[in-house]
């Protein structure tokens, strides 16, 4: 039995919440919390959409 465990693509904990992702130019970024997900904005603003 193999279970898909998405990782933070920040710190690389496991995601167990939704709701912590944004869309890049490179695809969709999932975070394991909000505060991730605030340093990710803040040091890669210019590559996130809108």
């Amino acid at each position: 039995m193999s279970q898909n465990i998405t990782k933070c693509a920040l710190c690389g904990l496991d995601v167990e919440i939704d709701g912590f992702n944004v869309e890049t130019d490179a695809g969709l970024k999932e975070f394991c919390c909000a505060g991730c997900l605030a340093v990710y904005r803040l040091l890669n603003g210019d590559k996130i959409k809108e």
